[in-house]
């Protein structure tokens, strides 16, 4: 997909969940803000790449489909227009470590938290809370709106 320049971006996780279009959403408008772009950014790794979970190989996994995914993603939820001033970014590794990578240099890196429910609902994600941690920027992490209906 398209490189990381030096130029002021924000950073945001996106993994299909509705956190993080709540979270995307929330990047494109602090970005318009501060005048920075915007790179969208989904990991993807093997299954077993950092244990012996599964198998090495994921026969299902196609790189040029997922690549497609997250153009198609981010165009659902932003538009045509607004998802053509997105960068996107499909890179192979550790969510965590892609993400805290990518991230270097950036205005802020934005994550979705996919509430559980509950008292659940009030605990950071693992991946979030590690960005949290260990990343060299601001980390924002958005909740999705929840709609009432009347």
């Amino acid at each position: 997909m398209e490189s990381q320049d030096s130029a002021l971006h924000v950073v945001v996780g996106i993994d299909g969940s509705t956190s993080s279009h709540a979270a995307l959403r929330w990047a494109v408008s602090h970005a318009k803000l501060i005048g920075a772009d915007v790179v969208a950014v989904a990991a993807w790794d093997l299954p077993g790449a950092h244990g012996w979970s599964a198998p090495a190989v994921d026969a299902d996994f196609d790189e040029e489909i997922a690549e497609q995914g997250l153009v198609d993603e981010v165009r659902t939820v932003l538009g045509e227009s607004g998802a053509a001033h997105v960068r996107k970014r499909l890179v192979r590794g550790d969510t965590v470590e892609v993400l805290l990578s990518e991230a270097e240099g950036a205005a802020a890196l934005v994550l979705g938290n996919r509430g559980l429910g509950g008292f659940r609902r009030t605990l950071l994600g693992s991946v979030s809370q590690q960005c949290a941690l260990h990343a060299t920027c601001p980390v924002v992490i958005v909740r999705p709106t929840v709609e009432v209906k009347a």
